[in-house]
């Protein structure tokens, strides 16, 4: 065959059709530099200013790491660490059991589900700085829960949790589960309809109860709705600023700091930018300590 008349065979492709190539391309181009100058771009730039004494204004002189011990020693930091501690398990554990006892109610087919659906999920719909303004007035001794309860007669009942210093973080708890839990049903209630009738039928014929189906069956195949939902949480609770901002603003005095707001007024308030820069770079840590090993779970061949 010649050569030359095959190689002629060949289509060549049009100016059109090379724009067509790259449109998408260029479509995307800008938001892409864009994620990499203000997000990666400034992820460097505070990994930077951790490693520098810069208070008021940056300063580029790399220091060391100073900034991390002084963190590790600060009493307000070990207080946010154990605050995110316990508003983290219990806002995650909560979430999780009341989002899969609901799903489970919901998956027996009851009437009015598409409403109640709708229902868990309309707190979702609301920012948290929403969520936390409408909870600070229901908890509100003067406002709210306790002004109602006691005009029905219980004129002794108090409920002071908001200005109490022990009890605070309890409810930033209560707001976020409020929150997230809509969301969590949501996530159970479709794995739950992913499993094969067939293999519930067969253990019905077998004689298996259905709590035994769902204990021994269905719960342990939603093991990635599980993984992801934690996933989620668990990010969702390192990064909680508004809704402890509107709730509580960290109060009283510092009882609901999390590292999200100690970030906040060491870097904004106190003007102490490296400082807050190596509270920030903890926390992007925890982040990826979620995140990776869920990008692992997702992207890792199937054996």
């Amino acid at each position: 065959m010649d050569t030359t008349t095959s190689s002629r065979a060949i289509p060549q492709k049009s100016l059109a059709d090379h724009f067509e190539d790259w449109l998408p391309k260029l479509v995307i181009s800008p938001t892409f530099l864009a994620a990499i100058f203000f997000v990666y771009g400034y992820i460097i730039w505070t990994a930077w200013l951790s490693l520098t004494k810069s208070r008021m204004l940056p300063k580029y002189d790399i220091e060391g790491f100073f900034q991390y011990g002084k963190l590790w020693t600060n009493d307000r930091w070990l207080v946010a660490l154990t605050n995110l501690g316990i508003y983290g398990t219990l806002f995650i554990g909560i979430c999780l059991g009341i989002g899969l006892l609901i799903a489970i109610l919901l998956d027996q087919r009851i009437r009015a589900e598409g409403a109640l659906r709708t229902i868990y999920l309309y707190p979702m719909a609301l920012s948290f700085i929403v969520t936390g303004t409408a909870w600070k007035w229901i908890l509100n001794p003067g406002l709210g829960l306790e002004k109602l309860v006691r005009e029905m007669g219980f004129e002794n009942f108090t409920f002071g949790w908001l200005t109490d210093s022990d009890m605070a973080i309890y409810t930033v708890v209560i707001a976020g589960v409020w929150q997230s839990a809509g969301f969590v049903i949501a996530l159970f209630l479709s794995g739950l309809r992913g499993v094969d009738d067939s293999i519930i039928k067969a253990a019905q014929v077998d004689g298996a109860s259905l709590p035994r189906i769902y204990w021994s069956i269905i719960i342990p195949s939603l093991r990635p709705v599980f993984f992801s939902t934690l996933m989620i949480l668990g990010h969702i609770a390192i990064k909680s600023f508004d809704l402890i901002m509107a709730l509580t603003g960290g109060g009283p005095g510092y009882a609901t700091d999390v590292p999200a707001t100690f970030m906040y007024t060491y870097t904004f308030t106190r003007n102490q930018i490296g400082f807050g820069s190596a509270s920030a770079m903890v926390m992007l840590g925890g982040v990826l300590a979620i995140v990776i090993p869920y990008l692992y779970s997702e992207l890792r061949k199937p054996r």
